[in-house]
């Protein structure tokens, strides 16, 4: 007797000579069978029957289905003895319809449940691809893929094929692309004469993108629990699902329609950062997850460990990356006090940890400590960088620009032109601040720290305090004559060794101070300033006739004063530690009666 299946709206039935004498509902599908093939290999079956034969029904309805109609029709293919065809899209509606029927070996040999299980561990959880389908359409089969064990197995099966040594691939690794020549490795034993040479590490990260965030989250978790991925390799793999699932604009990020799951995927992402915080994920990356936890709300004990994962980063970053959204109730406009505390969190593990990116010491030690603290220096830079990007903020308080310059320590910040220009634009946003504000923040500036140019601009720099312009001449006088007196004594090596420990010197800090300071004109000429400081007082002082008048009377007496007192200089204008040319915030008061006694011998 030929049999064949034929589907007529919301009633399915088999075609035979012998009339039905059931009728099965499977949701809004009636199936029309007869008892005896499906009583035969179906437990859940017979006793609904029987049940129904007490009843006086011919009816029987399987309430929460496992699959559908669709999942139901396959088992009763296959006990009608009809081809049934098991893919990875409905193998795991079948497996759990199966359960549900209790087509088990107990009722007869060979029954649908152990046929279904050898096909899937023959076929689908070796395959690559098929184990990500199925562990997708697992999803929509809680609880009963999970009480089968499908999804852990599917998982299991993930993991353990991430973890193989690439270069014993032997299945496809585009499952999200074309499969091009070029892309081909081995796969189902046929050996293409094109094997590519070196499959990347990172070859899965693409396909577990496909996941949804609570599967891809146990995904990873297995895949770390190997023990044999590398942690760069993490970190590209959620970056990659970062920018697969979350939106690129701040509206969709923090629309109330959305914002509870872009809450839970971030959280997730930052669960699953690898352990080791010095390594997996670049500070660019950090620094995004920071920005949409912020928005979104995270939950805060996860964004502290993402300070201390940046914090150890941090010299690797730049200023877009810090320019961090602030939120109310915060009146600036970017988040200064969040970049106080990953600063703060970055030298605090330099102080534990000196080794880090330290280069062995050579011969001269200015040079030794421009290398021996690489990743400092770049850290000094970044932060100079960013306070000059929030100086324009009108709601910048002081107390703020002030800490934040001050959690760099010295020997990071051999250079101060980035500082220097820094203040100068908070004093040009901030004209209110009084004398005091202004010695305050100025004080943060080394005047024995700027370079030439820098230090030409500041004493043309009406915005500065009076006794700062006084600081920056003296300092460039006692360059100027030491490079004189070096020259003339045939001794510039060791004189030129000194004034490089004083003041070393950074090529790129001018460079960038050149294109930052576009207004600034510096027609000075480092050359011809060593050979006016030959001639005579008179001739020096022509040299500079380009300052204005303010700055050029201060230099005028400065260099009289020098000539005048010869050898019995006092401890005020030796040049020495003591000297006005070294600025710190505990010398004022000192040095208080010193500048009120200039001032008025020059004015």
């Amino acid at each position: 007797m030929e049999v064949t299946g034929i589907h007529f709206h919301d009633i399915r039935y088999v075609s035979s000579e012998l009339p039905t004498d059931v009728t099965i509902f499977v949701g809004e599908v009636k199936f029309l069978v007869h008892k005896f093939p499906l009583l035969s290999k179906s437990n859940c079956l017979q006793k609904l029957v029987s049940k129904a034969n007490e009843e006086n029904s011919e009816e029987i309805h399987l309430i929460d289905f496992p699959g559908g109609p669709k999942a139901f029709e396959i088992c009763a293919k296959f006990c009608y003895g009809m081809t049934v065809t098991l893919n990875a899209y409905n193998v795991v509606a079948a497996r759990c319809a199966a359960e549900f029927l209790e087509m088990t070996e107990d009722i007869e040999r060979g029954n649908l449940v152990f046929k279904i299980e050898v096909f899937l561990n023959s076929s689908i959880f070796r395959s690559w691809k098929d184990s990500i389908i199925v562990l997708q359409t697992a999803k929509s089969l809680l609880p009963w893929s999970e009480d089968l064990k499908i999804v852990g197995r599917c998982i299991d099966s993930i993991a353990s094929k991430t973890s193989v040594d690439p270069a014993n691939i032997t299945w496809s690794y585009t499952y999200n692309r074309k499969l091009a020549e070029v892309d081909r490795i081995v796969e189902d034993g046929i050996k293409y004469q094109k094997k590519i040479d070196c499959v990347p590490n990172d070859w899965w990260v693409e396909d577990v993108c496909e996941l949804e965030i609570d599967l891809y989250r146990r995904v990873m978790i297995a895949v770390k629990s190997k023990g044999r991925m590398d942690g760069s390799v993490i970190g590209e793999a959620l970056k990659t699902y970062a920018v697969r699932w979350l939106p690129d604009t701040v509206n969709a990020l923090a629309s109330d329609a959305h914002i509870k799951r872009n809450r839970s995927l971030i959280e997730t992402i930052i669960c699953l950062l690898p352990s080791d915080r010095n390594i997996g994920c670049s500070c660019s990356f950090l620094l995004k997850l920071m920005k949409v936890a912020i928005l979104v709300g995270a939950d805060d004990a996860l964004r502290e460990d993402l300070v201390k994962r940046i914090g150890l980063k941090l010299h690797e970053a730049s200023v877009k990356d810090l320019l961090i959204l602030a939120q109310s109730p915060q009146v600036t406009r970017y988040d200064v006090e969040l970049v106080y505390r990953i600063v703060n969190q970055y030298f605090v593990h330099q102080k534990f940890n000196r080794n880090t990116d330290v280069i062995e010491r050579s011969e001269k030690g200015a040079e030794n400590l421009l290398l021996g603290h690489g990743s400092s220096l770049n850290v000094a830079k970044l932060i100079d960088e960013y306070l000059a990007e929030i100086a324009d903020d009108p709601n910048l308080s002081l107390a703020s620009f002030i800490d934040l310059s001050q959690s760099i320590p010295e020997f990071a910040r051999p250079i101060h032109d980035r500082l220097y220009k820094a203040i100068d634009i908070y004093l040009k946003v901030h004209p209110s601040l009084s004398k005091v504000d202004k010695r305050k923040i100025c004080s943060l500036i080394d005047v024995k720290k700027l370079t030439t140019e820098a230090s030409m601009h500041a004493a043309q720099n009406e915005r500065l305090p009076l006794r700062v312009v006084v600081q920056v001449l003296f300092f460039e006088q006692v360059r100027a004559s030491v490079s004189v007196e070096a020259q003339n004594s045939r001794d510039s090596s060791s004189v030129m060794t000194s004034i490089d420990e004083e003041c070393p010197k950074e090529l790129d800090s001018c460079k960038s101070l050149k294109h930052n300071m576009g207004h600034m004109k510096i027609s000075e000429d480092i050359q011809k300033t060593k050979k006016l400081a030959k001639k005579s007082s008179k001739n020096s002082r022509s040299g500079m006739q380009l300052l204005p008048s303010r700055s050029r009377r201060i230099f005028d007496k400065l260099w009289i004063m020098g000539k005048g007192h010869g050898e019995s200089r006092s401890p005020e204008t030796s040049g020495s530690s003591q000297s006005p040319t070294s600025v710190v915030p505990g010398d004022m008061k000192s040095s208080g009666s010193y500048t009120r006694q200039r001032r008025h011998s020059i004015s």
